[in-house]
Protein backbone atom coordinates (compact mmCIF):
# COMPACT_ATOMS: atom_id res chain seq x y z
CA UNK A 1 0.00 0.00 0.00
CA UNK A 2 1.18 3.09 -0.68
CA UNK A 3 2.44 5.78 1.76
CA UNK A 4 1.39 8.84 3.06
CA UNK A 5 5.02 10.06 2.36
CA UNK A 6 4.88 8.36 -1.36
CA UNK A 7 1.06 10.17 -1.66
CA UNK A 8 2.59 13.49 -0.52
CA UNK A 9 5.87 13.27 -2.85
CA UNK A 10 3.65 13.13 -5.70
CA UNK A 11 1.63 15.18 -5.36
CA UNK A 12 4.68 17.70 -4.71
CA UNK A 13 5.37 16.18 -8.43
CA UNK A 14 2.65 17.41 -10.34
CA UNK A 15 3.65 20.43 -12.07
CA UNK A 16 2.89 23.36 -11.97
CA UNK A 17 1.65 24.06 -8.84
CA UNK A 18 1.33 26.42 -6.22
CA UNK A 19 4.04 27.14 -3.47
CA UNK A 20 3.03 25.07 -0.29
CA UNK A 21 2.07 27.23 2.65
CA UNK A 22 5.63 26.06 4.50
CA UNK A 23 7.67 27.30 1.10
CA UNK A 24 5.75 30.42 0.84
CA UNK A 25 6.41 31.25 4.64
CA UNK A 26 10.41 30.82 4.20
CA UNK A 27 10.74 32.97 1.05
CA UNK A 28 8.71 36.03 2.57
CA UNK A 29 11.08 35.63 5.84
CA UNK A 30 14.69 35.99 3.70
CA UNK A 31 12.98 38.48 1.59
CA UNK A 32 11.53 41.26 4.38
CA UNK A 33 9.44 43.66 2.77
CA UNK A 34 10.93 46.46 4.95
CA UNK A 35 13.94 46.03 2.38
CA UNK A 36 12.64 47.89 -1.35
CA UNK A 37 14.50 45.35 -3.01
CA UNK A 38 13.14 42.06 -1.07
CA UNK A 39 9.92 43.78 -1.37
CA UNK A 40 9.88 43.88 -5.09
CA UNK A 41 10.85 40.12 -5.00
CA UNK A 42 8.26 39.18 -2.91
CA UNK A 43 5.78 40.87 -5.39
CA UNK A 44 7.16 38.70 -8.18
CA UNK A 45 6.61 35.72 -6.35
CA UNK A 46 3.12 36.70 -5.54
CA UNK A 47 2.09 36.05 -9.56
CA UNK A 48 4.30 32.99 -9.56
CA UNK A 49 3.62 29.49 -9.11
CA UNK A 50 6.22 26.01 -9.21
CA UNK A 51 6.97 25.54 -12.56
CA UNK A 52 9.14 22.20 -12.35
CA UNK A 53 12.19 20.91 -10.19
CA UNK A 54 14.97 22.27 -11.06
CA UNK A 55 18.51 20.76 -12.02
CA UNK A 56 19.77 20.82 -8.43
CA UNK A 57 16.98 18.03 -7.67
CA UNK A 58 15.03 18.10 -4.72
CA UNK A 59 14.26 21.28 -2.96
CA UNK A 60 15.02 23.02 -5.86
CA UNK A 61 12.04 24.72 -7.65
CA UNK A 62 11.83 27.03 -10.89
CA UNK A 63 9.34 29.68 -10.01
CA UNK A 64 7.43 31.30 -12.73
CA UNK A 65 4.01 32.37 -14.67
CA UNK A 66 1.91 29.57 -15.27
CA UNK A 67 1.98 28.14 -18.49
CA UNK A 68 5.68 29.18 -19.19
CA UNK A 69 8.75 26.78 -19.51
CA UNK A 70 11.25 26.57 -17.18
CA UNK A 71 14.27 27.25 -17.70
CA UNK A 72 16.55 24.27 -16.40
CA UNK A 73 19.32 24.96 -18.36
CA UNK A 74 20.73 28.47 -18.54
CA UNK A 75 23.49 29.09 -16.17
CA UNK A 76 22.47 29.48 -12.45
CA UNK A 77 22.37 33.28 -11.34
CA UNK A 78 23.55 35.15 -8.36
CA UNK A 79 22.28 34.24 -5.10
CA UNK A 80 20.25 37.49 -3.52
CA UNK A 81 18.78 36.13 -0.48
CA UNK A 82 19.77 33.38 1.79
CA UNK A 83 19.02 32.06 5.07
CA UNK A 84 18.14 28.84 6.91
CA UNK A 85 15.51 27.28 9.70
CA UNK A 86 16.82 25.04 12.94
CA UNK A 87 14.41 22.35 14.14
CA UNK A 88 14.38 19.90 15.98
CA UNK A 89 15.48 17.21 13.75
CA UNK A 90 17.48 19.27 11.12
CA UNK A 91 18.81 22.47 9.90
CA UNK A 92 16.95 23.80 6.05
CA UNK A 93 18.32 26.64 4.06
CA UNK A 94 16.89 28.76 1.63
CA UNK A 95 18.19 30.48 -1.37
CA UNK A 96 16.51 32.81 -3.64
CA UNK A 97 19.14 33.39 -7.00
CA UNK A 98 18.68 36.99 -9.43
CA UNK A 99 15.47 36.60 -11.48
CA UNK A 100 15.81 36.00 -15.06
CA UNK A 101 13.17 37.34 -17.07
CA UNK A 102 9.94 36.07 -15.56
CA UNK A 103 11.24 33.04 -13.72
CA UNK A 104 13.10 32.63 -10.32
CA UNK A 105 15.25 29.78 -9.16
CA UNK A 106 15.08 28.80 -5.71
CA UNK A 107 16.04 26.44 -3.05
CA UNK A 108 14.66 25.09 0.41
CA UNK A 109 16.42 21.87 1.40
CA UNK A 110 18.00 20.17 4.41
CA UNK A 111 21.51 19.44 5.55
CA UNK A 112 20.81 15.79 4.07
CA UNK A 113 19.21 16.87 0.92
CA UNK A 114 15.68 16.25 1.74
CA UNK A 115 12.43 18.49 1.18
CA UNK A 116 11.14 20.32 4.01
CA UNK A 117 8.26 19.41 6.09
CA UNK A 118 5.04 21.22 6.18
CA UNK A 119 5.52 20.38 10.13
CA UNK A 120 8.15 21.03 12.71
CA UNK A 121 9.09 22.28 15.44
CA UNK A 122 11.26 25.29 14.95
CA UNK A 123 14.46 26.66 17.48
CA UNK A 124 15.83 29.44 15.38
CA UNK A 125 15.64 31.10 12.50
CA UNK A 126 17.97 33.81 10.76
CA UNK A 127 18.73 35.48 7.33
CA UNK A 128 21.49 37.42 5.82
CA UNK A 129 18.80 39.75 4.11
CA UNK A 130 17.98 41.32 7.38
CA UNK A 131 21.81 42.24 8.11
CA UNK A 132 22.31 46.42 8.53
CA UNK A 133 25.68 48.18 9.27
CA UNK A 134 26.84 47.67 13.19
CA UNK A 135 25.24 44.02 13.49
CA UNK A 136 27.20 41.00 14.07
CA UNK A 137 26.17 38.03 11.74
CA UNK A 138 22.95 36.92 11.69
CA UNK A 139 24.12 32.77 11.30
CA UNK A 140 26.95 33.17 13.84
CA UNK A 141 26.17 36.07 16.13
CA UNK A 142 29.47 36.95 15.93
CA UNK A 143 31.66 40.27 14.81
CA UNK A 144 31.96 40.91 10.96
CA UNK A 145 34.35 42.99 9.29
CA UNK A 146 32.81 46.12 7.34
CA UNK A 147 34.59 47.97 4.54
CA UNK A 148 32.81 50.81 2.86
CA UNK A 149 32.90 50.24 -1.14
CA UNK A 150 31.42 53.85 -1.89
CA UNK A 151 28.78 55.88 0.60
CA UNK A 152 25.79 53.25 -0.59
CA UNK A 153 28.05 49.89 -0.60
CA UNK A 154 29.41 48.13 2.28
CA UNK A 155 31.49 44.96 2.04
CA UNK A 156 31.03 42.46 5.06
CA UNK A 157 33.48 39.56 6.03
CA UNK A 158 32.47 37.49 8.50
CA UNK A 159 35.06 34.99 9.25
CA UNK A 160 33.45 32.71 11.18
CA UNK A 161 30.60 31.91 8.91
CA UNK A 162 33.47 31.55 5.77
CA UNK A 163 31.29 34.45 4.30
CA UNK A 164 31.67 37.25 2.29
CA UNK A 165 28.83 39.81 1.26
CA UNK A 166 27.69 42.64 -0.17
CA UNK A 167 24.85 45.16 1.79
CA UNK A 168 23.59 47.75 -0.62
CA UNK A 169 22.02 50.60 1.53
CA UNK A 170 19.59 51.82 -1.55
CA UNK A 171 17.53 48.51 -1.90
CA UNK A 172 18.57 46.86 1.27
CA UNK A 173 19.49 44.27 0.02
CA UNK A 174 22.79 41.62 0.61
CA UNK A 175 24.54 39.77 -2.18
CA UNK A 176 26.35 37.50 -0.93
CA UNK A 177 29.79 37.09 -2.61
CA UNK A 178 31.68 33.84 -3.60
CA UNK A 179 34.87 33.89 -2.49
CA UNK A 180 37.04 32.10 -5.11
CA UNK A 181 36.58 34.82 -7.51
CA UNK A 182 36.71 37.66 -5.00
CA UNK A 183 40.40 36.16 -3.83
CA UNK A 184 41.97 36.25 -7.04
CA UNK A 185 40.51 39.75 -7.88
CA UNK A 186 42.47 40.38 -4.41
CA UNK A 187 45.65 38.33 -5.21
CA UNK A 188 45.88 40.38 -9.00
CA UNK A 189 45.50 43.61 -6.99
CA UNK A 190 48.18 42.72 -4.57
CA UNK A 191 50.11 41.57 -7.23
CA UNK A 192 50.83 37.96 -5.08
CA UNK A 193 52.13 35.44 -7.37
CA UNK A 194 53.30 32.38 -5.03
CA UNK A 195 50.69 29.52 -5.48
CA UNK A 196 51.06 28.90 -1.97
CA UNK A 197 49.10 31.75 -1.40
CA UNK A 198 47.25 33.14 -4.76
CA UNK A 199 45.74 29.46 -5.42
CA UNK A 200 44.81 29.11 -1.64
CA UNK A 201 41.36 30.95 -1.28
CA UNK A 202 40.50 29.48 2.01
CA UNK A 203 43.37 31.63 3.30
CA UNK A 204 41.77 34.66 2.93
CA UNK A 205 40.12 34.52 6.19
CA UNK A 206 43.01 33.64 8.08
CA UNK A 207 45.01 35.86 6.47
CA UNK A 208 42.21 38.82 6.36
CA UNK A 209 44.21 40.65 9.05
CA UNK A 210 46.93 41.23 5.96
CA UNK A 211 44.87 43.09 3.86
CA UNK A 212 43.68 46.77 4.41
CA UNK A 213 40.13 48.15 3.81
CA UNK A 214 41.67 49.77 0.92
CA UNK A 215 42.97 46.54 -0.34
CA UNK A 216 39.52 44.86 0.25
CA UNK A 217 38.13 47.87 -1.77
CA UNK A 218 39.71 47.27 -4.89
CA UNK A 219 39.48 44.19 -4.98
CA UNK A 220 35.82 44.14 -5.18
CA UNK A 221 35.36 47.07 -7.54
CA UNK A 222 37.83 45.02 -10.02
CA UNK A 223 35.49 41.70 -8.62
CA UNK A 224 32.60 43.86 -9.83
CA UNK A 225 33.80 44.84 -12.72
CA UNK A 226 34.17 41.10 -13.86
CA UNK A 227 31.72 39.69 -11.72
CA UNK A 228 28.59 42.03 -11.72
CA UNK A 229 26.83 42.33 -8.66
CA UNK A 230 25.80 46.06 -8.57
CA UNK A 231 25.54 48.85 -10.40
CA UNK A 232 28.70 50.77 -9.20
CA UNK A 233 29.94 54.27 -9.28
CA UNK A 234 32.77 54.69 -7.38
CA UNK A 235 31.76 58.23 -5.27
CA UNK A 236 34.93 58.44 -3.06
CA UNK A 237 38.67 59.05 -3.86
CA UNK A 238 40.91 56.21 -4.24
CA UNK A 239 43.83 55.40 -2.40
CA UNK A 240 46.61 56.38 -3.90
CA UNK A 241 48.89 53.98 -6.05
CA UNK A 242 52.07 53.88 -6.59
CA UNK A 243 54.27 51.23 -9.23
CA UNK A 244 54.71 51.98 -12.85
CA UNK A 245 50.96 53.19 -13.37
CA UNK A 246 51.05 56.12 -11.55
CA UNK A 247 55.06 57.12 -11.96
CA UNK A 248 53.86 56.76 -16.15
CA UNK A 249 50.62 58.77 -14.93
CA UNK A 250 53.08 61.50 -13.30
CA UNK A 251 55.48 61.77 -16.51
CA UNK A 252 52.44 62.26 -19.12
CA UNK A 253 50.92 64.99 -16.84
CA UNK A 254 53.63 67.08 -16.86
Amino acid sequence: MMTFRRVMKLRSDIYPRPLREKERDLLEFVLPEESPGYAEYRRRIAGMVVLAEGRRGTGNLVLGRKGDQADTISPLASVIAYGAVETTQDTYTITVREHVGDQIDIEIVSSHGGEIPDHFEEKRRWTYSAWRPGMPSPATETPVREVKVTSTLTLIIAVHDRRVWLYDATTGMNHLIPITNFYNELMLHKGIRDPNVALQAQLFYTDLHRYSDADLRGAFISYNAVWKKVNLVVDEPRAAQGGWAAFLRRVFKR
